[in-house]
């Protein structure tokens, strides 16, 4: 059962962050002068800016090459449309950071311990960061404001400020954080291992950044944010305080983190969003998780991992042209703690599932992020790790690679003990860096040099680890990566029409016929060796009427999701227009990067 779980309140003195403009006070039931008076007072505020990551993440993998979708994802319609200042105009506002700037502007107010207000003004500092964060990323330059502005001030109206500003500001405030926020905090609230965890993440993005996007002309300032994310990630890691979840399970250790009613006690957890239903705080998107809805994760994917013994799955020669259970066989462990494998067992079915092969899908089901239970409280229940100990090593293994001073034991201490999790063999920089990985290579032309064949290995581990979670987009962004979306994703190889073992105990389940067949029905469907009804698809190309799409049509192939060409633009797609109707309100703000 859960523990102790805080609930926040904070109506009281928060207002609505769907406003578009900074042209109103934030709304309180109080004049600020009655309510900032005591660290009480402080505190009511400062838990109701509480921002954490939650499950809507194992969704968030649409906008990337990991995943394949039917929705309407802003980056595929970027790159299939005409985008301009007024399709694109979601993501310009304001509010929430109105309600932390006024917490600053009148904290001084209250009386109190001077280590306690800090705390809670640096908790507000890291939330400006971290709404900041997603503001810089989305359009790179953008106003700083760090008051609560009213009606007629002027810096309503000002210009963008731009990146080295921006970050600058951010950067300090994360500093401020980092020596004040406690390290013991209410359940459930960020506390300064978690404002460092963040730190680490914003400095990592920000280096890889500047170092990729020569656009920015800021290539040469790449090294002091790459250091800071060594050092604040080394800080974690010499806390002694966090380790990687291994109870000497590979085939189930990883996955545990993902599927936990409680997570608080797991020492890889820096910061954990709680849920339990029971206390009407849930969330239930086992629909939307599965695949067969909306979302469905891509070949590309489960071609990134390895080989239980650590060799390169696309170093065989057929590596693309194997089928379902073949692919899942020998496998790193956390691609079946991932993707649903097969033989795998849907509650409350006692019989391995066999995937649904749908249209516009890959017939690839996840399994990151759902909940195998017919319990509704249990499904709802589930906690999410908003900060994992994993990613604090990621950022330090990738950072000292990018400065040039990564060695075999930084790895030991970092990838390494991810890959000892899983039961794979540790990473040898040497043997990396001396038989890059060509078909990684092919993705990141960017990558050269006497650590190219390492920092591939350092990418893929990332994308693995990290895999579903909502990372994969940003690390594309940061690694000027973004011509990888262009391909349209793929789903499983079928080697043309026939019959089909989808669960892995060499009994056909599945047969894919001809476009103009006639499906029999009933009793007069063929049965498998085990008197089950083999269950029937129409396979051909996208444009004929079948059940599934395949490249090569009635002579297989992958499954194909769509045929819409995709175009990245560079560097124009790798940023976002200033919404016309802001440009309107403020002139001020012009765009960049060839936006109109």
């Amino acid at each position: 059962m859960k523990k102790y779980i805080l609930y926040l309140c904070a109506a009281l003195v928060l207002a609505s962050c769907n406003d578009d403009f900074l042209d109103k006070y934030p709304q309180t039931s109080v004049a600020p002068e009655e309510f900032f008076k005591t660290e009480e007072d402080l505190e009511l505020y400062v838990n109701g800016l509480l921002t954490l990551a939650g499950p809507g993440s194992y969704l968030a993998d649409q906008s990337s090459d990991n995943s394949a979708t039917t929705g309407a994802i802003e980056i595929k319609n970027i790159m299939t449309g005409s985008p301009s200042s007024q399709t694109l105009t979601g993501g310009w506002n304001w509010g929430t950071l109105r309600n932390i700037n006024y917490f600053l502007d009148n904290y001084t107010k209250a009386t109190g311990s001077e280590d306690a207000i800090a705390h809670y003004v640096g908790l507000a500092r890291y939330y400006r960061a971290v709404f900041y964060f997603n503001m810089v990323k989305r359009y790179s330059d953008v106003p700083w404001y760090e008051t609560t502005l009213n009606p007629g001030d002027e810096d309503l109206y000002k210009p963008r400020d731009s990146r080295e500003m921006v970050m600058g500001k951010m950067m300090e405030d994360l500093d401020y954080a980092m020596a004040n926020v406690r390290e013991s905090v209410p359940t459930g609230t960020p506390d300064v291992w978690a404002v460092k965890a963040f730190t680490a993440r914003v400095a990592l993005y920000e280096g890889t950044y500047r170092k990729y996007h020569s656009e920015l002309g800021l290539e040469g300032t790449s090294a002091q944010f790459l250091e800071k994310a060594k050092t604040v990630a080394q800080e974690i890691m010499n806390s002694g305080l966090f380790s990687i979840y291994n109870s000497g399970n590979p085939e189930s250790d990883y996955g545990s983190l993902f599927g936990a009613q409680d997570l608080l006690g797991n020492p890889e957890v820096i910061l954990a969003n709680i849920y339990d239903s029971s206390k009407d705080r849930g969330s239930n998107n086992n629909r939307g998780i599965f695949g067969d809805y909306e979302q469905s994760p891509a070949r590309d994917l489960i071609l990134s991992y390895l080989m239980k013994d650590g060799s390169r799955f696309t170093d065989h020669e057929d590596f693309d042209q194997k089928g379902f259970v073949d692919e899942f066989q020998n496998r790193d462990p956390r691609l079946s703690q991932t993707i649903v494998y097969p033989g795998w067992v849907r509650q409350p079915d006692d019989t391995p599932y066999i995937q649904v092969l749908n249209k516009n899908f890959t017939g690839y089901h996840q399994l990151k992020g759902f909940v195998n239970s017919i319990d509704n409280v249990e499904i709802s229940s589930d906690d999410f790790p908003v900060y994992r100990y994993a990613e604090t090593l990621l950022i330090y293994a990738e950072a000292k690679a990018e400065l040039n001073e990564l060695n075999q034991g930084d790895l030991d201490m970092s990838i390494n003990l991810l890959r000892q999790r899983a039961g794979l063999p540790n990473l040898d920089m040497a043997a990396a860096n001396g038989n890059p990985d060509s078909f990684l290579a092919s993705k990141y032309p960017d990558l050269s040099g006497a650590n190219q064949g390492v920092l591939l290995e350092i990418r893929r581990e990332r994308r693995v680890e990290m895999a579903l979670e909502g990372y994969r987009y940003d690390d594309l962004m940061r690694w000027n990566a973004g011509k990888l979306l262009e391909a349209i994703p793929q789903g499983m190889y079928f080697d043309g029409l026939g019959k089909y073992d989808m669960t892995g105990d060499g009994i056909e389940d599945i047969i894919l016929v001809d476009k103009d067949s006639v499906i029999p029905v009933g009793d007069e469907k063929e049965k498998n060796s085990l008197g089950e009804t083999l269950i029937y698809y129409k396979a051909g190309t996208i444009d004929e009427n079948v059940d599934v799409f395949l490249s090569n049509g009635a002579d297989g192939g992958m499954m194909v999701t769509e045929t819409k060409e995709r175009t990245f633009v560079e560097p124009k797609y790798y940023y976002r227009p200033v919404p016309i109707q802001q440009v309107t309100l403020n002139p001020n703000l012009t765009q960049i990067f060839g936006w109109e």
